[in-house]
């Protein structure tokens, strides 16, 4: 699959894994354990950013424990009119802007946010756009938080698999986090494996 298409499957999405799905869901472990990290770890004020935030349900967990400066790009425009309806006060809080992480990501200048976190999103980041990583890295001045398929699953991951397909679909790779990001001048403060994820924490030297 060419970047080209990946984008227009994700930008275009609808029904499973859609926006209106996720609002639909509503927060998990995945957001627990975010909010939990942001309390020990950040003040109220600190500024937020989700990758792939889609109708923002991660986002509006941190709200309800009193984080204000919330940020979320995703490239599926309807993901902000499902945040309007499902999660108003977040909506009419936080910055959102539609568009590719490829893109959005380099305009923000150098330590712009405390913590930039992504949950299952970086993971469909396609080889040719790996260079994104370092721009990640770059914006971040505080945490680094990836919530990432990592082979967790009966059927993914295994056997030294590189990538798989979800639903025969569109790409999910599988990635070295730790080394990724510790290449780039973070520590890995946890770990935390899930039945669906493993979420790691990493802190700028």
């Amino acid at each position: 699959m060419e970047p080209d298409d990946n984008h227009r499957g994700w930008a275009e999405r609808s029904g499973e894994f859609s926006p209106a799905y996720y609002a639909q869901l509503g927060a998990n472990n995945v957001s627990e354990t975010l909010a939990a990290t942001c309390d020990y770890y950040l003040s109220e004020d600190a500024a937020i950013l989700e990758i792939g935030c889609s109708s923002g349900r991660h986002l509006t967990r941190l709200r309800e424990n009193g984080f204000t400066n919330l940020t979320g790009i995703d490239i599926n425009d309807e993901s902000f009119a499902v945040m309007a309806d499902q999660y108003p006060e977040l909506a009419a809080t936080g910055t959102f802007q539609t568009g590719l992480i490829e893109e959005l990501v380099p305009e923000y200048p150098d330590d712009a946010f405390d913590l930039v976190y992504s949950v299952e999103t970086l993971q469909h980041i396609q080889p040719q756009n790996t260079w994104v990583f370092e721009e990640l890295a770059r914006i971040t001045g505080g945490l680094l938080i990836t919530a990432e398929n990592e082979g967790n699953g009966p059927q993914r991951g295994r056997a030294d698999a590189t990538v798989s397909y979800v639903n025969d679909e569109f790409p999910l790779y599988f990635r070295n986090w730790k080394r990724i990001f510790t290449d780039l001048g973070f520590a890995q403060l946890t770990c935390e494996p899930s039945e669906r994820d493993t979420i790691r924490t990493f802190r700028a030297l």
